[in-house]
């Protein structure tokens, strides 16, 4: 391959796409900034015009992530309109299609221990997309008494939870821990009994 060094005309964006394959392929700590140059078809030196390091390189990858996961969260919760329940219960799903169809940004954005807070641009776009699970979690709360409705950032910290639980054990084909469910049977069923315990929705019959 010929090295094309300091005149790729994108080579951040290169060295991004890069970072995502060698990421899903070998995990966040598995790849060197050398191998991420070698894949986008540069020198290694050519790297350090755009980043400083592995780690920042990472953070940009989750935060091109957190970009396409808060549009991906905003289209179903907007789907789901005019009904709370629905675009509730749409964002739980579209958590796990992002998982799905993203793993390189899937992977940085939450199993690199990269933190959302190291640039104030990876902390606006994250915030964006929680804020777009916190409003379903309100608009569907509202039912409930005041006094007894949990804060919607409880609220929906729980569903997210539930749903990261259901990709990191099922979704991601782990080792040894293969469902005899679909993951979106089980992530359906598990928002199911939380909102019953909640009296959001009507107990089976």
């Amino acid at each position: 391959m010929r090295k094309r060094g300091y005149h790729h005309g994108n080579l951040r964006q290169a060295l991004v796409e890069a970072a995502l394959q060698l990421i899903e392929a070998k995990g966040p700590t598995g790849f060197t900034l050398s191998e991420a140059a070698k894949q986008a078809g540069v020198t290694p030196a050519a790297v350090y015009r755009h980043f400083a390091g592995r780690e920042d390189l990472i953070a940009e990858s989750a935060r091109q992530g957190y970009e396409i996961f808060a549009d991906v969260m905003q289209y179903a919760y907007d789907k789901g309109q005019p009904s709370a329940l629905a675009s509730f219960e749409a964002t739980g799903r579209a958590y796990l299609a992002f998982a799905r169809k993203y793993p390189g940004h899937y992977i940085a954005m939450f199993e690199s221990g990269i933190s959302v807070n190291r640039t104030p641009e990876l902390a606006a776009i994250s915030s964006r997309a929680r804020a777009v699970l916190e409003r379903a979690a309100e608009e569907l709360s509202q039912h409930i008494p005041p006094e007894k409705r949990p804060p919607p950032s409880m609220f929906s910290a729980h569903v997210w939870a539930l749903s990261h639980g259901v990709v990191e054990l099922f979704a991601r084909n782990s080792p040894g821990t293969q469902s005899p469910f679909p993951p979106e049977d089980l992530l359906e069923s598990g928002i199911g009994i939380y909102l019953r315990g909640l009296g959001l929705v009507p107990p089976d019959e």
